[in-house]
Parts: structure tokens; sequence; C-alpha cells
């Protein structure tokens, strides 16, 4: 069964639709390739789900640790392209979190989130450099 649908709008906009929610986004070409950066463009969001997935992970597995609260937590992503070929080069994920945790659980979060199914999805090429702030809000 089918996730998604995209429609190509025109313009360099796509129309990004799930299927089983109904729920969508837009995305644009960024002003860099011919597009206005008016959305997200497709390679944000490879970027942008990079820190969405190790934030899940890490919510799951801090449901099962007591004491381990981050609801709260944000990140700030960038993404860094290349050229020839044009690609993600570099994710840069800036983790805060709203409670200093005892180190042992900060470091079952930090491996669970590293080990996250985009991180292990992306090329290797790509550099991942990942910081972790507890505490810090």
């Amino acid at each position: 069964m089918s996730t998604a649908k995209v429609t190509y709008q025109s313009n360099l906009r796509t129309s990004c639709e799930h299927l089983k929610s109904s729920t969508t986004f837009i995305t644009d070409a960024p002003t860099d390739n011919n597009g206005k950066g008016e959305a997200f463009s497709p390679t944000d969001t490879i970027a942008t789900g990079l820190a969405s997935c190790m934030l899940t992970v890490m919510g799951i597995k801090a449901a099962t640790l007591e004491g381990a609260f981050i609801d709260g937590a944000t990140a700030l992503v960038t993404k860094t392209m290349a050229s020839n070929p044009r690609r993600i080069s570099k994710i840069e994920v800036v983790f805060n979190f709203p409670k200093k945790l005892e180190a042992k659980t900060r470091k079952i979060l930090e491996n669970t989130a590293n080990t996250c199914p985009v991180h292990y999805s992306l090329h290797p090429d790509i550099e991942k450099v990942i910081t972790y702030h507890w505490g810090d809000l």
C-alpha cells in the first residue's frame, strides 16, 4: 500500500499528501536552484526528517525510562548542499532538552537517536553533526 501521493503543481512546487491521514504539505525548489523557496525543499524535508525521527525514537525510549521527560525538546537543523553532483553533503542537528537527565539516561537516549531509521537510511557520505544540550532551555 502506498504511503503518499505527490503531485507536481507548477513552477517547481509539489503537493504531498499522506494517504492514511490526508494531511498535506507543499515543497518548493530552493532559491539557489531556480525556485521560490517559499516552503521546504525536498532536501529540507530529508534533513528535517532526520531530526524528527531522532526525537521520535527518543520519545519512544524515554517512555520506558523512569524520569526521562523530553517533552518540549527542540532540534535546529542546518543542511549544507554540495554541487557536482548537487546533493546534501552535511546535516547538522542541535538538540535542546528542557531537563537535565542523569548521564546514563542521556547516553541511552543519545544512542537511541543516533540509531534511528532515517540516520541509517542516509547515504554514509552525508556528514552528520549531532549536538545535544541537556537542560539548556
